[in-house]
């Protein structure tokens, strides 16, 4: 059975006046609208459509790409507010419904909000969900400490952003653990900087230790090549400055720098480091 939210591969079985009928045989079509489809489509052509529902409930095709399919998170922009709930933004003709009762926040339209795209066995629609909290559990762990995940910023707190991890588990990355303002629904490669008794998440970004480290020789080597060899920064330099630079933290960029001075790349000087 055909099912709204997902990619299919389906061939044009028909063709009328309304536009073109994808399906896998006649028991079950989907529409490609003429005003969204390119003029040289023929009978028996099979394509990769996603499908969904338009305004009507009508199962229609697409050979747009969506911004989320059914189980993924996304930022979405809110296009419109009803009282129905938020309309947002998936790439397709027909917005998606985040239902005002799964709402995490207040929202206006041009917002940007984190959600998880569902199909909603009820209603046999696709919908948004931003309160994601039953989605999430710490209580059995995938993840182990140093471990590289990938993270989306969920949440501003007191503390520090609370993060979805590897899309299974929360974390909290720390402010003093951080140079630049984040976002909820920005993505970033981070590590397991520890685990409590509690099964509650630290997070840094980047890599752990030496992996890092080797990650960030090229970037100021490059930088290095394109200052005819030279830069004025060092283990001394500000903390913000030298994210803002290398987009690293300090820590990181002094356990750098000190293992290319090890391997004889680079001179340490007073006043900044020095290609060899």
């Amino acid at each position: 059975m055909l099912k709204p939210g997902y990619y299919y591969d389906l061939t044009i079985l028909e063709k009328n006046e309304e536009g073109y009928w994808f399906g896998k045989d006649t028991t079950q079509m989907a529409l490609l609208p003429t005003q969204y489809a390119d003029s040289g489509l023929l009978k028996g052509d099979k394509l990769t459509v996603f499908l969904y529902h338009n305004a009507m409930h009508l199962l229609c095709a697409s050979t747009q790409k969506s911004k989320a399919k059914v189980g993924d998170l996304a930022t979405l922009k809110v296009t419109s507010m009803t009282p129905a709930g938020a309309y947002l933004d998936w790439g397709l003709p027909q917005d998606l419904l985040l239902p005002r009762a799964l709402h995490e926040d207040d929202l206006q339209t041009g917002d940007y909000c984190l959600v998880k795209v569902i199909f909603d066995e009820p209603t046999g629609k696709v919908i948004a969900k931003e309160k994601l909290g039953d989605e999430l559990s710490n209580e059995v762990l995938t993840v182990k400490d140093k471990e590289v995940v990938q993270c989306i910023v969920y949440k501003d707190t007191e503390l520090g952003y609370q993060v979805i991890v590897n899309e299974k588990h929360l974390g909290l990355l720390h402010y003093n653990e951080v140079f630049k303002d984040l976002y909820v629904g920005d993505v970033f490669t981070g590590f397991i900087k520890d685990i409590k008794e509690d099964n509650k998440l630290n997070i840094m970004i980047g890599k752990p230790g030496y992996q890092r480290v080797e990650g960030e020789e090229g970037n100021i080597l490059h930088q290095l090549h394109k200052n005819n060899g030279y830069l004025p920064y060092h283990d001394k330099s500000n903390a913000e400055i030298i994210y803002t630079v290398f987009g690293m933290s300090k820590r990181t960029f002094k356990m750098t720098i000190g293992k290319l001075y090890r391997d004889k790349k680079i001179l340490i000087e007073e006043d900044g480091i020095r290609l060899i």
